[in-house]
């Protein structure tokens, strides 16, 4: 399949109601409204292609964008290669569910992580920072030094209620994810929740709400989560 049937096929699969809620969360035109779920038919046809990928990355259509990022072949890019994709992640839905996603499955994913959290900018934070919860949340333990993840506990507690809104959200993950996925570190992760207390993030209209990692990883607890791996981070 080319980049035109493929967006033909996408288009589609688009729904108004969907196209409304992605706009709502950030999205803007060229977009379908495709649910996630109504590309699996079109996966299995084209597996992974990442010549395909490109194109479809290329396009600035958010469906197109995210899929490019079920059926891109991680192995293959280069930190250059995320570099231009970050560039174009223009909301947190590309950021960090397809940026960051696609490269969790890389052997660079630390090191590219790493200088996008030190690089002040919002959505490169939140990539960085989620790109870590994808990491902690499928790979075992002994992958991470533990020494590292505890000082990104304590970078997360002394920065995070000056960091940008998406930034909060991703680092406010990242506490309940270490809290909940890298057993090493759960009690450090506890008490981190308990020093951080509420996060305020603003929403769209002016109004704020809070985000509580405490409470997230009491729940897990209570329902035996502790040390859950995903077996695949992408779709």
């Amino acid at each position: 399949m080319n980049v035109e049937t493929v967006m033909q096929e996408l288009e589609a699969l688009g729904k108004e109601r969907l196209k409304k809620m992605y706009v709502s969360n950030g999205a803007h035109e060229p977009l379908f409204g495709v649910a996630t779920g109504a590309m699996k038919p079109l996966v299995k046809k084209i597996k992974i292609n990442q010549s395909l990928a490109e194109q479809l990355y290329a396009t600035g259509n958010y469906d197109a964008m995210y899929f490019a990022g079920i059926i891109a072949d991680p192995k293959t890019m280069t930190e250059a290669d995320f570099e231009r994709w970050i560039d174009a992640a223009y909301f947190y839905m590309l950021s960090d569910y397809v940026v960051a996603v696609t490269l969790a499955e890389t052997d660079i994913a630390q090191e590219v992580a790493d200088r996008w959290i030190a690089s002040g900018e919002e959505l490169r934070m939140s990539a960085g920072w989620s790109c870590y919860c994808w990491l902690l949340g499928n790979r075992q333990d002994r992958e991470f030094s533990e020494s590292k993840i505890a000082n990104m506990l304590e970078m997360v507690k002394n920065t995070i209620h000056e960091s940008p809104q998406r930034a909060k959200y991703a680092m406010n993950h990242f506490i309940y994810t270490v809290g909940v996925s890298y057993l090493p570190l759960h009690d450090k992760a506890v008490e981190t929740a308990k020093a951080v207390g509420p996060v305020e993030v603003k929403q769209n209209k002016g109004t704020s709400s809070f985000l509580l990692a405490s409470v997230n990883i009491q729940k897990a607890v209570d329902k035996n989560q502790l040390g859950f791996k995903r077996k695949h981070v992408r779709c």
